[in-house]
């Protein structure tokens, strides 16, 4: 039985939703990142103290990118690439997901969402906005005569993309100005292994 560490609301959401997309059996192991995440038990799976951790049969992983991309190279689901070059454009997208957005999209997430008020810099979280007007203009383009990231199939890289993106939604991020990206980003997240996953299984 594979084992996925972490709860929804956080970077685990990316991996609960890639078990989903792929229809395997799971067992789901909320570990909450405040409060269980640097507890011995846990840190002998992910010596880092964060999440997510995946367990399946002798492997151990974390980081949720490598998760994600194992799980669609294992199990497919529909998920996996059909060639070695667009393998190799779903890491790169998984790759540019984690150094051209998430670093923008957590300051925004910080200063906007998860510090205390009395913590939150306006400015901070205007300049995180600002920083991320260049790599959606970038997602927007190669969206410009394809559905998806890799042509008209849903893959890993979307969801990878996707899933990162989704903090867009709680710190207000307006995608208005970069249409394609928006609807590409709206169909993504309506998927129903989405949904599921913000609300998985025990």
């Amino acid at each position: 039985m594979i084992k996925l560490y972490g709860v929804p609301m956080s970077r685990a959401f990316r991996s609960l939703w890639a078990l989903e997309e792929i229809g395997v059996e799971y067992e789901h192991v909320p570990v909450n990142f405040l409060t269980d995440a640097k507890k011995p038990e846990y840190l002998k799976i992910n010596p880092n103290g964060r999440i997510p951790a995946l367990v399946d049969g002798g492997l151990t992983l974390f980081e949720s990118m490598a998760i994600n991309l194992y799980l669609a190279k294992k199990y497919d689901g529909g998920l996996q690439p059909k060639s070695l070059e667009d393998e190799a454009r779903a890491v790169q997208w998984s790759f540019w997901a984690m150094t051209e957005l998430e670093p923008h999209l957590l300051k925004l997430l910080m200063n906007r969402v998860l510090l205390p008020e009395d913590q939150r810099d306006a400015s901070e979280a205007e300049a995180g906005a600002a920083a991320l007007q260049a790599p959606l203009r970038v997602l927007d383009r190669a969206l410009a005569d394809r559905s998806f990231l890799l042509g008209e199939s849903f893959s890993i890289a979307d969801l990878n993309v996707a899933s990162v993106l989704s903090w867009a939604k709680f710190v207000g991020l307006d995608l208005s100005s970069h249409a394609r990206a928006k609807t590409w980003f709206e169909a993504c997240l309506g998927r129903p292994a989405a949904a599921r996953a913000r609300q998985p299984k025990s």
